[in-house]
């Protein structure tokens, strides 16, 4: 598109992007400023840099956005851009007062001198059943989810209506006989980029927008048509700023889910320190606060240890780290330079590396907490139905970091035969509890009690009646807006599981 004399329509907003070119944070401006726009919604970006004329037309076509005009006077650049297509504009849009682009600037962490000691909690038996931790969401509360994130919605309007959200994953959760409750992830967009919208100096944007900050957008764009989730319903979390915590991650979370819980324990679920390093290092990014994925890596343990930390002081009966990503390490197509199976985007090593990698980060969040409250989660993925596209092998290759991680419970993906054999993990430690996923969340067909009776019989031969705990094999809902089941299904599935260990505790 040719530069034009004026533009024809008249901006709602205006940023000034200044020298700032796409891959040195002018894309993370435009994304705070278009977001709260309605569609149609018409932003003026000014830049004085030459690289924009070519990036700002690639990112709008990627997104879904269009450019409408743009005009160039000596050196400023000005580029009117329509949320979505301009057609939209014409339902009844009425044109308002241009407003200058509200940005946040980078914000000075703070480290607590000390952190806060566990409290008690209530014990999870044996045998008990219970979510690994995401539930569908209600069609509004999807809504809630991204009026919240584009700025349309306040945090006190979104706390409440998440709050109705989780009160009813609650009460399907208790009809179906739980023994664990979590709160479903209700107020999350999905289980490991979310934490990018409350850390500080990080900031959730589209992963199409991504293609414009890259130094190869031409690869780029062939690899997010090769990811195994739609790269536009997808945010992913991008780090401008050293990482801190001024705000809880999930400690609110866990307070409302106890309100709801009837002394029954409570589960918290969080990206895995390994997970959320490769989730935040984007290796491909030309600008960024740190050197090396080490360094990213270092903050990630700290943010995620005072995390856990409150939680636990909170009451929390079981903190979760969600590892599904290991799966990948070691089975994953060596081909394959980067993939999205669930969240990591950046580049892995060699298996040796990244297992140790792995390790480390989980030794350092946990260390000092008590075992028998932490857990860790793996799986082969969960963004869709389909069962080819999950990835297949057995846990033969993990079962040495399975037993060395420094947490009292590990739940793992084992009622599909992707998963190899339940035999394969019989050498686990004593002190460690299983977590059995003896149901599939990507099958709509309800398990049969007699199969469920064999799965749980066993596992209970494998590894002891006090040694397992009872589950699907990962969330209902993983990414919200692409949920691998409904909330009928994964009330029946829970309930399904109840009655079989039920029949097996209480037998006829």
């Amino acid at each position: 598109m040719d530069a034009t004399a004026q533009h024809t329509h008249r901006p709602d907003t205006t940023l000034d992007g200044g020298s700032l070119d796409c891959g040195g944070g002018l894309l993370l401006l435009i994304r705070r400023a278009i977001d709260p726009l309605p569609p149609g919604g018409l932003l003026e970006i000014l830049s004085t840099d030459t690289t924009v004329e070519v990036e700002l037309p690639a990112w709008s076509r990627l997104t879904g956005n269009e450019l409408v005009s743009w005009t160039k006077s000596g050196g400023q650049r000005s580029f009117l851009v329509s949320k979505g297509p301009l057609a939209n504009r014409a339902n009844g849009h009425t044109e308002t007062a241009n407003q200058q682009a509200s940005l946040r600037p980078t914000v000075e962490i703070s480290v607590p001198s000390s952190l806060p000691a566990p409290s008690p909690a209530p014990a999870v038996a044996p045998l008990s059943v219970m979510g690994i931790g995401s539930w569908p969401r209600p069609a509004w509360m999807l809504r809630a989810i991204h009026d919240h994130i584009e700025g349309r919605m306040s945090d006190e309007e979104f706390a409440e209506t998440a709050n109705d959200a989780v009160r009813l994953s609650a009460q399907a959760q208790q009809r179906a006989g739980v023994g664990v409750l979590t709160d479903g992830e209700q107020r999350r967009d999905n289980y490991v980029s979310f934490v990018g919208g409350l850390l500080d100096n990080s900031q959730l944007i589209p992963l199409t927008d991504l293609a414009a900050m890259v130094d190869d957008s031409e690869e780029f764009e062939r690899e997010l048509a090769a990811l195994d989730v739609p790269a536009s319903s997808v945010r992913h979390p991008v780090v401008y700023g050293r990482l801190g915590r001024s705000d809880s991650l999930a400690v609110h979370e866990l307070e409302f889910a106890k309100q709801l819980a009837n002394g029954l324990p409570v589960k918290v679920a969080l990206p895995g320190p390994y997970l959320l390093t490769r989730t935040m290092w984007l290796d491909c990014l030309r600008e960024s606060p740190y050197t090396t994925r080490e360094e990213l890596a270092e903050d990630v343990v700290r943010v995620l240890r005072e995390e856990a930390h409150y939680l636990l002081a909170a009451g929390a009966s079981i903190v979760q780290f969600d590892e599904p990503v290991l799966t990948e390490v070691v089975h994953g197509s060596s081909r394959a330079r980067r993939s999205f199976m669930c969240g990591a985007l950046s580049e892995r090593y060699d298996t040796a590396t990244e297992l140790g990698f792995a390790q480390e980060l989980l030794a350092q969040v946990t260390r000092g907490l008590p075992r028998d409250r932490l857990a860790m989660h793996v799986c082969r993925g969960n963004w869709t139905s389909d069962e080819t596209a999950a990835l297949t092998g057995d846990y033969a290759p993990l079962v040495d970091l399975l037993s060395a991680v420094d947490v009292g419970t590990l739940f793992l993906e084992l009622s599909t035969e992707r998963a190899g054999e339940i035999d394969i993990l019989a050498g686990l430690p004593d002190d460690k509890r299983i977590g059995v996923g003896i149901v599939n969340p990507k099958s709509p067909i309800v398990e049969d009690a007699d199969l469920l009776d064999t799965r749980i019989r066993r596992a209970i031969d494998v590894f002891g009646a006090d040694r397992v705990l009872l589950t699907p094999d990962c969330g209902f809902a993983t990414f919200a807006d692409n949920p691998v089941s409904s909330a009928a299904i994964a009330e029946a599935k829970l309930h399904a599981i109840a009655q079989a260990r039920n029949r097996i505790v209480q037998p006829r």
